[in-house]
């Protein structure tokens, strides 16, 4: 048990930095928080992508811990994106939360989708 939570640790730390490191590098367009959904983005691909390899080949637990709880659960974020939509309805910027939940949860699937596509690619 304690290896578990030490590789979602591991993770989570350099997933965490990640997404600090890109939130911060990525500005604010159009009003909408681009670098909360970059990283939601990346981290919908890549867990799209380890969880459809993992159909295919056999992935270790530890690796499915480490990227997948790890590193993909502090890089995306759910709850910075329900915040900063929030922000936008308290501001009366109705138009642009829409648009961020739209870009989010489309956008989010799509990368699940393509890190699918990318796993059968490889594996077929």
């Amino acid at each position: 048990m304690i290896r578990e939570l030490l590789l979602i640790g591991v993770g989570g730390f350099f997933g965490a930095i990640f997404r600090y490191l890109i939130s911060g590098i990525v500005p604010v367009k159009f009003g909408i928080p681009t670098g909360t959904l970059i990283v939601n983005l990346i981290g919908s691909f890549i867990l799209g992508f380890l969880l459809y390899c993992s159909l295919f080949a056999p992935i270790p637990t530890e690796y499915k811990l480490l990227i997948g709880t790890g590193f993909c659960g502090a890089l995306t974020t759910f709850s910075t994106f329900s915040y900063e939509t929030f922000v936008l309805v308290d501001e009366g910027l109705l138009f642009k939360a829409l648009l961020n939940i739209l870009i989010n949860v489309v956008g989010c699937l799509v990368m699940v989708y393509f890190g699918r596509v990318l796993a059968l690619a490889i594996f077929r």
